[in-house]
C-alpha cells in the first residue's frame, strides 16, 4: 500500500493499518500517483478504467517482425480451401441455403473422420493401457491384457501418464525390431537404431534439422518429388533450406527416373549443397509403387552422389495394384551387399496414421535410422529430448502395428478379418475411382497402385486461367474453390503439391464410403462438364 510518512519504510505499520481500514470500508487506498498515468486495480470495475486509446502501443509481433522462415510456410492439405470449407460449414449450420446439404472434406487422409471402423485389438490395448483397472475385465482377450502389460510394465509407475526415455519405451522399440526383420525378411535391425516419434511428421521433421547447415551455395539442399507431400517443403521452408525439385513420370505412372534425379541434383550443385533425397514409397499424392529395380537404382545413385536417404514409407500397407509389392529400401539396401549397406545413410519412417489402422489422431510412428554417425547419434537423441517423449498412447498404439495378434491367438482371427476388410474396401475404391474419373471429358486419372488418394490431371480451358488470374488465384485453385462452392467438396489444388507448368490436378482422398464415394465422383462429373462448358 506504499511507504510510511516521508518515504520512510519506518511508519510502514501504520500504513498497513490505514489501508486495512480503507479496504474494509470498500474504499480504494491511496498512495503515491505519477501525472498523467492510470494505476490498475483489480477490484475497480471495467467502466471506471479509462483506456487512453492514444496511449496505446504497436504490438512487438507482427507481420513484418514475425519469423520470415514460419511466414513462407504452406501447408495446402489445411490451406485456404479447407477454410472456406469450414466457413460454408458454419453457414450451413445458421441455415443459409446452398446448392447441397453438407460439405464433403476429402482434402485430408483422416480415415476414421470418414467412417473406417478401429481395429478393435489396437483400441482395446490402448484402453488397458489407458485405464488398467480393466485388466481385470473379462471383457478384454488375455493377448490384449499380455501386451497392455507389457507396454505398462516399461512405463515409469506403470503408468501411460508417466514420462518416457526420449526415444521412447525400450519395449516397444523391441517390438519395432522384430517387426522390420519379419517384414524384410530376416534383414536385422537394431532397437538402438529405432526412435519412437510423434507421427512420421515428427521424425522427418527431427532428421531434417539435424541435416540442414551452411549458408549461400555451401546451404543444404533437399531433394524431393513433384508432386509432394507438402510436409516437406513446409519443413524445408521453416529451417531456411533449398528445396531442390524432382519430377515424377506422369505418363509412366509416376514412376521415379534416375536421369531425372540427376538432372536435378546437378542444376542444384550452382545454387546449393544437395545432401538429402526424399521419396515417398508408396506416393502421396500420386499413388505410385516403386519396383525393385527403380529402389535399386535410387540408392545406388545415392551412394554414388553421397546422398542422405530419407523413405517415407507410411503406406507400406497401402498396395491394391495386382504386380505392385512393397518393397522397403532397408531390405534391398541390404540385398545390395555390404559396399551399399554399410555405408548409405538411410533414415525410414512409418506411422499409426495410415495403412489399415488409420489413427490419425494417436499421432504414433517410428523411424529407423542406419549408419548414422556415432557422434551425430548423441546429437539427435539430445534434438529429441528438447520435446521429452512422443505421446505415450502414441507409442502404445504403434506397438500394436508391429506387434498384432499372431495365429493362435484368440484375438487373431476378428484382427485379420478386419484388417483385411479395411484393405479390401480400399482396393475397390482405388479401382471405383480410377475407372469414373477416365469417364469424364478432360479429366486423366493414372492407376491408384497405393496409398488412398487419387491425383487426377484436369483440363482447364484458357477463359478460366484468365479469370483465375483476374482473382489471383492458381487455376487449379480456382476450379477447386468452384467446386466446393457449387457442390460442397473440398479437394486439394495440385498447385498445393507442386506440378509441371501448365498441368493442373487436384488431390481427393478415395477414404469415404463407397457409396458416398460414388455421389461423390457423380457430382465432380456433372461440375467438370458444366465447367468445361461454362468457359468453353
Amino acid at each position: 500500500c506504499g511507504r510510511g510518512p516521508g518515504g520512510r519504510r519506518g511508519g510502514r505499520t501504520d500504513m498497513a493499518l490505514r489501508c486495512a481500514a480503507s479496504l474494509a470500508a470498500g474504499r480504494q487506498p491511496r498512495g503515491p500517483r505519477r501525472e498523467g498515468t492510470v494505476r490498475w486495480s483489480s477490484a475497480a470495475k471495467p467502466s471506471a478504467v479509462k483506456i487512453n486509446e492514444k496511449a496505446s502501443r504497436e504490438k512487438i509481433l507482427t507481420l513484418e517482425s514475425m519469423n520470415p522462415q514460419v511466414k513462407a510456410v504452406e501447408y495446402a492439405v489445411r490451406g485456404p480451401i479447407v477454410l472456406k470449407a469450414g466457413e460454408i460449414e458454419k453457414e450451413l449450420r445458421k441455415g443459409i441455403k446452398k446448392p447441397f446439404t453438407e460439405v464433403i472434406k476429402a482434402n485430408i487422409g483422416d480415415a476414421h473422420a470418414m467412417g473406417q471402423r478401429p481395429i478393435t485389438f489396437l483400441r482395446q490395448v490402448v484402453a488397458l493401457c489407458t485405464y488398467p483397472n480393466l485388466l481385470d475385465s473379462p471383457s478384454f482377450p488375455e493377448d490384449a491384457k499380455k501386451r497392455a502389460r507389457r507396454i505398462l510394465q516399461g512405463c515409469g509407475g506403470n503408468s501411460l501418464g508417466s514420462y518416457t526415455a526420449s526415444q521412447g519405451i525400450n519395449c516397444i522399440r523391441e517390438d519395432v525390431a522384430s517387426y522390420i526383420e519379419r517384414r524384410d525378411g530376416g534383414v536385422p535391425a537394431d532397437p538402438d537404431n529405432i526412435y519412437l516419434t510423434t507421427g512420421a511428421s515428427d521424425g522427418i521433421s527431427a532428421i531434417l534439422k539435424i541435416l540442414i547447415s551452411g549458408g549461400g551455395k555451401s546451404r543444404t539442399g533437399v531433394m524431393i518429388p513433384i508432386p509432394q507431400y507438402p510436409l516437406y517443403s513446409a519443413a524445408i521452408s521453416e529451417l531456411d533450406a533449398i528445396q531442390v525439385n524432382y519430377y515424377l513420370d506422369e505418363e509412366n505412372c509416376w514412376a521415379l527416373n534416375v536421369n531425372e534425379l540427376r538432372r536435378a541434383l546437378n542444376e542444384a550443385k550452382a545454387y546449393c549443397n544437395p545432401k538429402v533425397l526424399c521419396i515417398i514409397n508408396p506416393g502421396n499424392p500420386t499413388g505410385q509403387v516403386q519396383n525393385r529395380k527403380c529402389i535399386e537404382d535410387v540408392i545406388h545413385f545415392a551412394w554414388e552422389e553421397k546422398l542422405f536417404l530419407l523413405a517415407d514409407e507410411v503406406y507400406q500397407d497401402n498396395v491394391y495394384s495386382e504386380g505392385c509389392q512393397f518393397h522397403s529400401f532397408k531390405k534391398i539396401l541390404y540385398e545390395m551387399g555390404p559396399e551399399y549397406y554399410n555405408n548409405v545413410e538411410l533414415a525410414s519412417f512409418h506411422s499409426t496414421s495410415k495403412g489399415y489402422m488409420g489413427e490419425c489422431g494417436y499421432r504414433g510412428g517410428y523411424m529407423e535410422v542406419i549408419n548414422l554417425h556415432p557422434e551425430i547419434k548423441g546429437q539427435l537423441v539430445k534434438l529429441l529430448s528438447v520435446r521429452l517423449c512422443p505421446p505415450v498412447s502414441g507409442q502404445a498404439a504403434m506397438d500394436i502395428v508391429v506387434n498384432p495378434p499372431v495365429p493362435g491367438e484368440e484375438s487373431y482371427a476378428q484382427f485379420i478379418k478386419e484388417k483385411e476388410s479395411v484393405l479390401n474396401n480400399l482396393a475397390k475404391k482405388a479401382k471405383l475411382t480410377e475407372d469414373m474419373f477416365n469417364k469424364i471429358p478432360g479429366v486423366h486419372c493414372n492407376p491408384l497402385q497405393g496409398a488412398m488418394y487419387a491425383f487426377p490431371r484436369i483440363f482447364i480451358p484458357s477463359k478460366a486461367i484468365e479469370e483465375a488470374k483476374a482473382h489471383k488465384m492458381a487455376p487449379d485453385m480456382f476450379y477447386c474453390m468452384k467446386l466446393l462452392e457449387e457442390t460442397g467438396i473440398c479437394v486439394v489444388p495440385g498447385s498445393g503439391f507442386g506440378q509441371r507448368e501448365g498441368t493442373y490436378h487436384f488431390r481427393m482422398t478415395i477414404l469415404p464410403p463407397v457409396e458416398k464415394l460414388k455421389i461423390l465422383l457423380e457430382k465432380v462429373k456433372d461440375f467438370h462438364i458444366k465447367f468445361l462448358e461454362k468457359y468453353a
